[in-house]
């Protein structure tokens, strides 16, 4: 799963796939994509611009910590990140990412990447390999997943949803979610969207 930190949505479907692990055999790895690379450049409303602003500095920490201790650690430190900013409703800054990197076991001095450029080559690298095969018209959250055939992979947008299911529900999601993303010729189903994020 490619994730940015500050999407709510994003959230929301990495805390169903957790639960599709308690019930499926599936091992979900996650990697860091992110919303302000993803909108560069294009015309945006000046509120959502301003937000965009402030997204570099929880992507830059994730790949700092990825690239200090290995992939492995994105898992913990976007639960410790992400239950600040979304259930906790903490604004984002140096404490927030301190506390979440301290969470996680990393180096809190990490937190100070996030003004920093000089990650911004691998957030790219990163950001490109989860939204190349899925394209670039899509936002947060992306996932690859096995395909039908043995040895191809899909990508898909999604899925968004509030609130996150639990048990089998949320394993029964994950087939449906499998079942139409590996037909040939499958590319979207979607309906308005009445709920805002519902973090339970």
């Amino acid at each position: 799963m490619w994730f940015d930190p500050i999407c709510p949505w994003a959230w929301l479907t990495s805390r169903w796939l957790l639960e599709v692990e308690k019930v499926r055999p599936i091992d979900i790895q996650f990697h860091v994509m992110s919303l302000s690379v993803l909108n560069d450049g294009r015309d945006l409303p000046e509120s959502y611009r301003t937000m965009l602003d402030t997204a570099w500095a929880p992507v830059r920490i994730c790949i700092a910590a990825e690239q200090a201790y290995g992939p492995q650690v994105l898992r913990d430190l976007y639960t410790a990140l992400g239950t600040r900013i979304h259930p906790g409703k903490q604004e984002r800054g140096p404490e927030l990412y301190r506390a979440a990197l301290a969470e996680a076991g990393l180096d809190p001095d990490l937190a100070e990447a996030g003004d920093s450029t000089e990650y911004d080559t691998a957030l790219r690298a990163s950001h490109d390999a989860g939204m190349k095969p899925v394209g670039l018209d899509v936002g947060t959250p992306v996932i690859h997943a096995p395909g039908p055939d043995s040895g191809d992979r899909i990508a898909f947008f999604g899925p968004v949803i509030t609130p996150a299911p639990k048990g089998e529900a949320a394993g029964r999601l994950w087939d449906g979610v499998l079942l139409v993303a590996g037909t040939p010729g499958f590319y979207e189903i979607k309906r308005t969207r009445e709920a805002r994020p519902v973090f339970d």
